[in-house]
């Protein structure tokens, strides 16, 4: 087991945040996440990652339960890629340089990694196709070369569970393709980790993604396979107007 929520609930002020959310994510399953603004799509996240306190229900991953661990510890199986931690890292660092401070979870590198750190470090560079970049200021490459590069520096720690938020947020077409090209190429190898992914377009969401939660207002709207969920009735009723479904190459594109 991956994720287990039973009945969470998160109350900030005298504001239900997240109510009532119960969703299980096993072991070899990829799960898509989506949801309006203000659904609470960041505070869930937040709970997975021992940020923010359930206010009611149990949860737990990796099948250690929330409250009854160190969450450090569980926290360091989990890989997550955001544009907020893209926005706290230091350019003036070298490509390679982010990817190894992967190791410790930190924001610079302090410490000095050995050989076989960064021999994994340029590896997982070239699967990126970012090993010429390896030298370059971090603050001089490209939007899409950095959430490349912030993949990389997620694996470092051989992850459990690799959580990506909006990762195509600021792309173009031709660079978000690229983008999805390489996330789905690494989710088809055996050492690939367990994937949340986090967007607002169903068109981002690959054949790769088993599953998907659909989050409204804080609640669950719907979530189960991918082909059940992502249907022109299911859609119009979560959009909560009437849109249009057009599929190509297994992918979902929505019009109003």
């Amino acid at each position: 087991m991956i994720i287990l929520m039973k009945n969470i609930s998160c109350i900030m002020g005298e504001r239900y945040v997240l109510r009532g959310i119960t969703w299980t994510f096993r072991e070899g399953e990829h799960w898509a996440l989506m949801g309006l603004n203000g659904s609470g799509k960041t505070t869930l996240l937040n709970l997975i990652a021992g940020y923010v306190f359930p206010s009611e229900g149990s949860l737990s991953v990796f099948g250690k339960r929330f409250g009854g661990h160190d969450w450090r510890r569980v926290r360091r199986s989990i890989g997550f890629i955001s544009s907020s931690l893209q926005e706290r890292l230091y350019g003036s660092e070298t490509a390679e340089e982010i990817v190894l401070s992967g190791i410790y979870g930190t924001i610079g590198l302090y410490d000095r990694p050995g050989k076989g750190d960064r021999d994994r470090a340029l590896y997982l560079l070239d699967e990126f196709g970012c090993g010429p970049a390896a030298k370059q200021y971090y603050g001089a490459l490209s939007q899409g070369e950095k959430q490349k590069v912030l993949i990389a520096r997620a694996l470092m720690s051989s992850p459990r569970l690799l959580i990506m938020d909006e990762p195509c947020a600021g792309l173009d077409m031709f660079a978000r393709e690229k983008l999805l090209a390489a996330i789905d190429t690494m989710a088809g190898k055996k050492s690939s980790p367990s994937i949340l992914y986090v967007s607002h377009h169903t068109e981002e969401i690959l054949p790769l993604f088993t599953d998907v939660l659909l989050l409204r207002e804080g609640m669950v709207h719907s979530a189960g396979k991918a082909e059940k969920v992502l249907t022109r009735k299911n859609l119009s009723s979560f959009f909560e107007t009437a849109v249009a479904v057009r599929r190509r190459n297994n992918r979902v594109w929505v019009t109003v």
